[in-house]
């Protein structure tokens, strides 16, 4: 089932959340779970079992972790509870990779073996819940989470279905404390869960669905005759799609959690206005940021003292800070950094673009430390200046991202970097004026939301400034929904969907 379909918009989200504030406590768990599941059914219900065994599988292993005192003894059962998870996600994701890449090089060595022809259909949102199910055996590990051992709690905790799909990526101590406590929505939780999933479709609807038809035609054209204006045309275009397309499915999971009484964390924070690379990853995707620092980065370095109390803090260890560092340390800091960005990207398909697309930023995070070892500053217009390079260097970045080939994404980056490439226009005459105009709006959101809505939230007790948000709230959600309604279509699925 898709968010934006009027089955999932007008007919199960209001069953279940009406459902939900007039059901017993007693059953309230029960109808979450059963809820997640045909929500996740509507899809392929052969994959429902999958789910299950999944869940249940790190249930298991966490508890007999628990109940183990050896520290040795609880390492091996924590592999093995990641190995099985990997296991599960390689065979479904990468297991046609790997054997396609070593048929590649078998060729260039000469040997061409023949082959049965395999087709494997990758489950949806296979990789979230298994980095749910990972970090929450590995904090049972670290002891910094004791395993749940209400099988139902656990269940809803993995399957919940406004973030089962595609994120954010929640780790227990978030979400099993809030399963936990007696459900108290109240009308404050309505008017945000309903505003969020209303802005959510808009992002979704009516402005990532409306670029991705210049964005696939676009792409769709041979790299060679496009001019550097179109590459980056191009990508400034993907890059609002992806943006729109990923912060609105967010949007509306964090919208209809509200409607449970259940806080998600939020996952985006004006990405392309950020004033480095590193401070853009502590803006983009922020669940999958701190679950890969936690999980990957650190460990990676050998450092198993690691301890995080608040997933949010920002610490001076971790994946987006820059640090100088000399001898063995850093040469151990570099190599994790490029390690752990080759699997991010590699985590988001299983193509060898992908792989390009982490390594690229990487050496965006990995020259930001070389540079400086803070954000750059200055003033208003050092600022600017910072957020100019850097929101274009990210753009270029979605190049890899998007591309069919490697070939293909160098082939646009050289375009970028030739001087004689600039002369000529070959795309449609309203892709630059979208991209422009996509550009121009994001920074005026951005300022109206930090200084006019700031403003307005000091002055609540103003009356004249409460008497002119209620009509201007009003107009606001009438457009919303009206735009929502005419651009919808359940045929559009979300790009991450397919990670």
């Amino acid at each position: 089932m898709l968010f934006n379909s009027a089955s999932y918009l007008l007919i199960f989200l209001p069953i279940v959340a009406l459902l939900n504030w007039s059901a017993p406590e007693r059953f309230r768990l029960w109808l979450i779970l059963l809820a997640s599941l045909i929500f996740y059914g509507f899809w392929r219900i052969e994959f429902v079992p999958l789910l299950i065994f999944s869940a249940a599988l790190d249930y298991v292993l966490a508890l007999w972790i628990e109940s183990t005192e050896k520290q040795i003894h609880r390492r091996r059962i924590m592999l093995i509870s990641v190995a099985l998870n990997l296991g599960i996600l390689g065979i479904f994701k990468y297991l046609l990779f790997f054997r396609e890449t070593l048929w590649s090089i078998a060729g260039w060595l000469g040997y061409y073996p023949t082959f049965t022809e395999m087709y494997i259909i990758l489950p949806l949102g296979i990789s979230f819940y298994i980095f749910a199910t990972i970090s929450y055996v590995i904090d049972v590990y670290r002891r910094e989470f004791k395993a749940e051992r209400n099988f139902i709690v656990y269940c809803c905790f993995v399957v919940f279905f406004p973030h089962l799909v595609a994120g954010p990526i929640l780790r227990a101590r978030c979400l099993i404390p809030q399963l936990r406590r007696p459900a108290n929505v109240g009308w404050a939780d309505i008017q945000v869960g309903v505003s969020r999933i209303l802005q959510g479709l808009f992002l979704k609807v009516v402005l990532a669905d409306t670029i991705a038809y210049f964005v696939d035609k676009g792409f769709a054209r041979d790299a060679q005759l496009l001019s550097a204006l179109d590459a980056w045309t191009l990508a400034f275009l993907f890059g609002f799609q992806i943006y729109f397309d990923f912060a609105g499915y967010s949007h509306i999971a964090i919208g209809s959690a509200r409607l449970f009484g259940i806080v998600l964390p939020e996952n985006f924070n004006f990405p392309y206005l950020a004033t480095s690379p590193r401070e853009f990853w502590q803006r983009w995707h922020i669940s999958l940021s701190t679950w890969i620092r936690d999980y990957v980065y650190v460990p990676m370095q050998g450092n198993q003292k690691w301890r995080v109390d608040n997933i949010w803090e920002k610490t001076t260890e971790n994946l987006w800070v820059a640090e100088k560092r000399g001898g063995k340390r850093e040469g151990k800091t570099t190599f994790s950094l490029y390690g752990t960005w080759a699997l991010m990207g590699l985590w988001h398909g299983a193509n060898w673009t992908f792989v390009l697309w982490g390594l690229y930023h990487a050496t965006l995070v990995h020259g930001y430390r070389v540079l400086t070892s803070r954000s750059w500053s200055g003033g208003a217009v050092t600022d600017w200046l910072s957020r100019a390079v850097t929101i274009g260097l990210i753009m270029a970045g979605w190049i890899p991202f998007r591309c069919r080939s490697i070939s293909e994404a160098l082939t646009m980056w050289a375009k970028m970097l030739d001087p004689r490439a600039y002369w000529g226009a070959g795309l449609a005459p309203n892709s630059y004026f979208l991209a422009l105009a996509m550009l121009i709006s994001m920074i005026l959101c951005w300022l109206i939301w930090t200084k006019v809505i700031g403003w307005a939230e000091q002055q609540k007790t103003n009356r004249i400034v409460s008497w002119l948000t209620v009509p201007c709230e009003i107009i606001a959600y009438t457009v919303l929904i009206m735009f929502d309604f005419t651009f919808l279509q359940a045929n559009n699925q979300f790009i991450y969907f397919q990670f």
